[in-house]
């Protein structure tokens, strides 16, 4: 009997070793993952930091990423407005793919209320990698949508593409956030509508004078019916654009918006702190944090601890503090001990926007030597980003790649390390980075790579195999203005669409490898390999656009403008106010 229990005992106990030793793998497999810190900056141009040839601004923290970590030198943005960006990074497809291509002149969400966005049947990192058990949360910026067809329905909220915690803007932080800054909503359409209302309001005084006078004889029917409609057309423009910073202007904590309208002056500390503490509450878990700075879009902040700190007026004064952000973000791993766990990355979702200025000096980005900048779809300086990792025991410190490279490069980069499996029932257009950060690969994937202007097809980068060459055409270029300006002053952003733009055939040829600034347009006396250049290139686009397919215009007229029924609301709608706590709960 003694035997017997001996016997049940020993085999208990080899059980229990047994699960032991499985649960210790499991455990060790599942800490082998990586945590993933995104860091993108809103605006930035490549020109405004340290490392990217920058000698005035001062980015200790960003410079020492790339000093650690892997920089890329050809990083590309797969649009030059924040909204399509943002989608083709979150999905690593090219924004037209999923409908946030623009026919018009508006290329981004303009209201919360709206009901555009990113499509729910859209699959994002985020999504993948809360499959895999990661901890998702994004702080700051989101600007891909919030709601479709009612108020809560929160279809296209970060909540709905994987992230299991939001805090920060559902829309982006832009001038009419702060009074005096003026508007950056179709500000020519308000002053029509302005004018409009105007001069029927001054018909039906006209009207009713008339009739109370007997000047001559006016029905009252009419009357009554001219009020009704002045009212209605005065209503319908005035109530979402004069209040738009109550609609636009919002925070949001998960799915409830929590401060209406927003206060700016606390806001950069308050997201920093909730990034702080998502990291310290998901330390002993695989996460994914994705910080999206409200900086440097104007209105830029002007935190006490940096104004007039700088040498380049209010801009510098915010690119330093979000270099001072970075580097809190940073020091919160090292204290925890995640350094050689975690891979950080830092970029920007497009180019500076050179047109943005006043009286006080200039308040957009730098791009460096490249021509152009924000909402230019074709010239470096609208797509071409900053692009930093750091992952420390894994990657080399100090390497620099000059290889083209995509945003949308980060989707299969963050899945594959993760351990999931990317979507076989749509085209994924980035490529994994790892073998060529990890020098396993001396050359990018991209052989190829299409530039978005809207849904127009505006330039085509080609980096043939076996050379170093890197071949631009432009299909079509933005008319600057003035007359001899770097930029759309006139208008203050450039536009793509059929009378802004100046269409080339055949298009304008460059070699990025020897013309990086777009200077001098190559011709076919310069260059013996022109026309076959540009028949591979049209065999490309050719190829490409046969993988493009019908799909809804997340950014046409109809949803892009403001639908009351769909606005986010902490109180009772119309009359939404309140104001959020301070600190991080």
């Amino acid at each position: 009997m003694g035997c017997f229990i001996n016997q049940r005992s020993w085999m208990f106990a080899v059980l229990l070793l047994l699960c032991s030793i499985e649960y210790l793998i499991a455990s060790d497999h599942t800490d082998a993952r990586p945590n993933f810190i995104v860091m993108m900056v809103d605006d930035l141009g490549i020109g405004d930091i340290g490392c990217y040839g920058n000698n005035t601004v001062r980015t200790p923290n960003i410079d020492r990423l790339a000093h650690e970590g892997v920089k890329l030198t050809q990083h590309i943005a797969a649009g030059p407005l924040c909204t399509p960006s943002r989608a083709a990074f979150m999905t690593g497809r090219y924004p037209i793919r999923s409908g946030m291509g623009s026919t018009g002149r508006v290329q981004v969400i303009l209201w919360t209320g709206a009901s555009g966005g990113l499509p729910s049947n859209e699959t994002t990192f985020a999504t993948i990698l809360q499959k895999h058990d990661y901890s998702t949360g994004i702080v700051g910026k989101w600007h891909l949508g919030v709601n479709c067809d009612s108020r809560n329905d929160n279809c296209h909220h970060p909540v709905n593409h994987g992230f299991d915690y939001f805090y920060g803007l559902p829309f982006t932080l832009f001038n009419d956030c702060k009074p005096g800054e003026g508007t950056d909503i179709l500000a020519d359409l308000q002053a029509l509508f302005r004018q409009a209302s105007q001069v029927l309001g001054l018909a039906l005084l006209t009207l009713l004078i008339a009739r109370l006078t007997g000047f001559f004889l006016v029905s009252w029917k009419l009357i009554v019916l001219l009020t009704i409609t002045v009212l209605v057309g005065f209503c319908s423009w005035y109530v979402p654009f004069a209040l738009v910073q109550t609609w636009n202007c919002i925070i949001m904590k998960n799915q409830d918006v929590i401060e209406q309208p927003m206060t700016l002056e606390t806001l950069p500390q308050r997201l920093l702190n909730e990034a702080e503490y998502f990291i310290e509450r998901n330390q002993q878990r695989p996460f994914f944090l994705f910080i999206s700075f409200a900086h440097v879009h104007t209105p830029l902040f002007t935190s006490k601890d940096f104004m007039g700190k700088s040498q380049h007026g209010l801009y510098g004064d915010n690119v330093e503090e979000v270099d001072w952000m970075v580097g809190r973000i940073t020091n919160v791993v090292e204290r925890l001990g995640l350094s050689n766990k975690t891979m950080m990355y830092f970029t920007s979702d497009h180019g500076g926007h050179l047109e943005d200025s006043d009286s006080r000096g200039q308040k957009g980005g730098w791009n460096g030597i490249y021509k152009g900048g924000k909402g230019m779809g074709g010239w470096e300086g609208g797509i071409r980003v900053p692009g930093i990792f750091r992952w420390p025991g894994t990657l080399s410190p100090g390497s620099v790649i000059d290889e083209p490279t995509s945003l949308m490069d980060v989707f299969p980069t963050l899945v594959n390390l993760a351990g999931g499996e990317l979507p076989k029932d749509r085209i994924i257009d980035g490529h994994d980075l790892m073998p060529l950060m990890e020098g396993k690969v001396l050359r990018s994937e991209h052989e190829f790579m299409f530039h978005y202007c809207g849904i127009y097809l505006n330039a085509v980068r080609w980096h043939p195999q076996n050379s170093d060459a890197i071949y631009k055409a432009h299909f079509f270029t933005p008319n600057f203005s003035p007359e001899g300006a770097g930029g759309c002053y006139t208008i203050h952003i450039c536009r793509c669409d059929e009378g802004f733009v100046t269409p080339h055939n055949p298009p304008l040829l460059f070699d990025l490898s020897k013309d990086p600034s777009e200077s001098t347009p190559l011709s076919p006396d310069e260059e013996p390999l022109f026309f076959e250049i540009m028949q591979r290139i049209q065999g490309a686009v050719k190829e490409h656009k046969e993988t493009l397919t019908q799909v809804p215009h997340q950014l046409s007229w109809n949803n892009v403008l403001w639908k009351p029924w769909l606005q986010p609301c902490c109180g009772t709608f119309p009359f939404c106010s309140c104001i959020g706590k301070n600190t991080t709960t």
